[in-house]
C-alpha cells in the first residue's frame, strides 16, 4: 500500500507538472504572437505621426488583426479612439487595467484557460514624438488552441491512470509472489519446529528470498546433523552406562541368591567395585564433555610452562607404565610458555599418555617431547603400540568411538578420552594432529600458540599464584 500511494503521489505530481508546463507553453506562444501584432499596429500608427480613428483602423486592417482578434486603440487618457466590431464587447473590468499599465510605457500581457478556451490579452503603448499618445489593446479568444490543450492534458491524465493501474497490478503480483515465497519459508520453519529436520524449502530464482532459502536449508542440515549426533550420543551413553550397571546388578543378585563362601563374595564385591569405578570414570568424562560444550570461554587461563605439568602426569602414570612393562622417554628441554588453563593441559596430557600406555605392547616405549615450531609450542607423544587402521582415523575423536572394543573394555576405555582431549585443545586455541601406522605405533601432536614472556615476569606471576 505504501508503494502504491507513493507512486500515485509521484504520478499525480508529474501529471500536474506536465499540464502546467503545456499550459505555460501555450500562453508563451500566445504572448509572442499577440504582443507582436499589437506592436505592429502601434508602429503603423506611430509612422503616421498622428493618432486618429482613421490611422488606427488602417493599421489594424493592414496587418489583418480584425479577422482574428478584438482591437481597441485609445488616446493618452484612455479614451477609445478606435474599436473593432468585436472589440466593443470587451470586458470593461479587464480592459482599463491593461490599458492603464500600457500607458505607463509597459508592454502588458495576460492569459487564462477556462472551459476549454484560451483567452489572451495584450496592450502596448503608442509613442509619438517621445510621448505616450495612446495604446493598442488586443484580445484573442482561441477555442481551437483550448481544445488542443485540453486534449493534451486529457492524454497526460489517461497515461497517468494507465501507469498507476499498471503499477498497482505489478505491486499486487509482486506482493502475492513475495508473500507466497515467504509463506513457504514460514511453513518450513513450522515444520522444522515440529522436529522434522529433513525438510527442505525449494525456492527458485536468484533473489534475496532464494538466498535465504539456501541458508535455511543449510541451517536445517546442520540441525539434522546435530540432532543425529545428539541422539547417537544419548544412545551410546545409555548403552555404555547400562553395561556396568548390568554387571553390578548381576553380581549383586548372585551374591544374594546363591550361598557363597566368603572368598567368592569378596571376589564378587571386588568386581562390583571395579564396575562402579568404571561407571564413575565414565560419568566424570561425560560431565567433562558437557562442561566443555557449555563453556566456550575459560576465565582461568594463565601463563605457564608446559614441562612441569607433563612431568607431573608422568609421575602419576609411571606405576601403570611399569606394570605394563612400558618404558617412558622424556625430552622436555625445549620448553615454552603458553596461555592455557593448567587443568586442561593436565587433562590433555594425562589422556594421551594414558592411551599411549594402555594401547602399547609389552616391552614397548612411550616418547614424550616438547619443542617449539615457529610461534607454536608442540607436545608430541609417540608410542610403539598396535597403531590405528586408516579407516578408523577420521572417527578417532568421535565420542564413544573405539577401534578395538574388546580391548577397550578390558582396559576400562569408554571412547570419551580423545573426544575430551580434542574439545579442550580447541577451547585453548590449540590444534591436535594424529599419525598412525598399524603395527608400528601412533603419534599425537598437540600445539598451542606460544606466549613469550620474560623469566622475571613469569616468576612474579608464579609467586602471585602461590600467594
Amino acid at each position: 500500500m505504501t508503494y502504491v500511494l507513493l507512486t500515485m503521489a509521484v504520478l499525480i505530481f508529474l501529471n500536474l507538472y506536465c499540464a502546467n508546463i503545456n499550459q505555460q507553453q501555450f500562453f508563451q506562444s500566445k504572448q509572442s504572437a499577440l504582443v507582436e501584432k499589437a506592436l505592429l499596429i502601434a508602429d503603423k500608427v506611430e509612422s503616421s505621426d498622428v493618432l486618429t480613428a482613421t490611422t488606427a483602423s488602417n493599421a489594424a486592417a493592414h496587418i489583418g488583426a480584425l479577422q482574428m482578434t478584438q482591437v481597441i486603440v485609445t488616446d493618452a487618457n484612455g479614451n477609445t479612439v478606435y474599436a473593432s466590431a468585436s472589440g466593443r464587447s470587451a470586458t470593461s473590468a479587464t480592459v482599463p487595467l491593461l490599458i492603464q499599465k500600457a500607458l505607463s510605457v509597459t508592454d502588458v500581457f495576460s492569459a487564462t484557460y477556462a472551459g476549454g478556451v484560451i483567452t489572451s490579452a495584450a496592450a502596448v503603448p503608442i509613442v509619438i514624438g517621445r510621448e505616450v499618445s495612446g495604446c493598442v489593446y488586443m484580445l484573442e479568444i482561441d477555442a481551437d488552441s483550448g481544445r488542443l490543450l485540453r486534449t493534451l492534458q486529457s492524454n497526460i491524465l489517461y497515461i497517468t491512470i494507465v501507469l498507476e493501474i499498471g503499477l498497482l497490478a505489478f505491486a499486487i503480483f509482486y506482493v502475492n509472489r513475495y508473500s507466497r515465497r515467504l509463506n513457504q519459508i514460514m511453513n518450513s520453519m513450522r515444520i522444522i519446529q515440529e522436529g522434522d529436520y529433513t525438510h527442505k524449502v525449494s525456492l527458485r530464482g536468484h533473489d534475496e528470498l532464494s538466498f535465504l532459502g539456501k541458508e535455511f536449508n543449510f541451517l536445517t542440515e546442520q540441525l539434522h546433523i546435530s540432532e543425529s549426533k545428539r541422539r547417537q550420543f544419548v544412545s551410546d551413553a545409555s548403552h555404555e552406562l547400562k553395561t556396568p550397571l548390568a554387571s553390578i546388578k548381576l553380581l549383586s543378585d548372585s551374591i544374594l541368591q546363591y550361598d557363597m563362601d566368603m572368598q567368592t563374595v569378596r571376589e564378587f564385591a571386588g568386581d562390583i567395585g571395579a564396575e562402579a569405578d568404571r561407571l564413575n570414570r565414565m560419568t566424570m568424562k561425560l560431565l567433562a564433555l558437557t562442561k566443555n560444550d557449555s563453556n566456550t570461554a575459560d576465565t582461568d587461563m594463565e601463563i605457564i610452562r608446559m614441562s612441569p605439568t607433563v612431568r607431573r602426569v608422568v609421575r602419576m602414570l609411571s606405576d601403570i607404565a611399569a606394570a605394563n612393562n612400558i618404558t617412558i622417554h622424556l625430552d622436555l628441554e625445549h620448553d615454552s610458555t603458553v596461555l592455557i588453563t593448567e587443568d586442561d593441559l593436565y587433562q590433555i596430557t594425562f589422556n594421551l599418555v594414558e592411551n599411549g600406555i594402555k594401547y602399547n605392547v609389552s616391552g614397548g616405549t612411550l616418547s614424550i617431547s616438547l619443542h617449539r615450531q615457529e610461534d607454536m609450542a608442540v607436545l608430541r607423544i609417540t608410542d610403539t603400540g598396535m597403531g590405528i587402521p586408516p579407516e578408523a582415523l577420521p572417527h578417532i575423536f568421535e565420542r564413544f568411538y573405539r577401534v578395538d572394543k574388546a580391548r577397550s573394555r578390558q582396559t576400562g576405555g569408554s571412547g570419551l578420552g580423545l573426544a575430551i582431549v580434542k574439545n579442550m585443545v580447541e577451547r585453548n586455541n590449540g590444534e591436535i594432529h594424529l599419525q598412525s601406522t598399524v603395527g608400528m605405533g601412533t603419534i599425537f601432536t598437540v600445539s598451542f600458540p606460544c606466549f613469550d614472556i620474560d623469566e622475571n615476569e613469569l616468576n612474579f606471576i608464579a609467586d602471585e599464584d602461590d600467594k
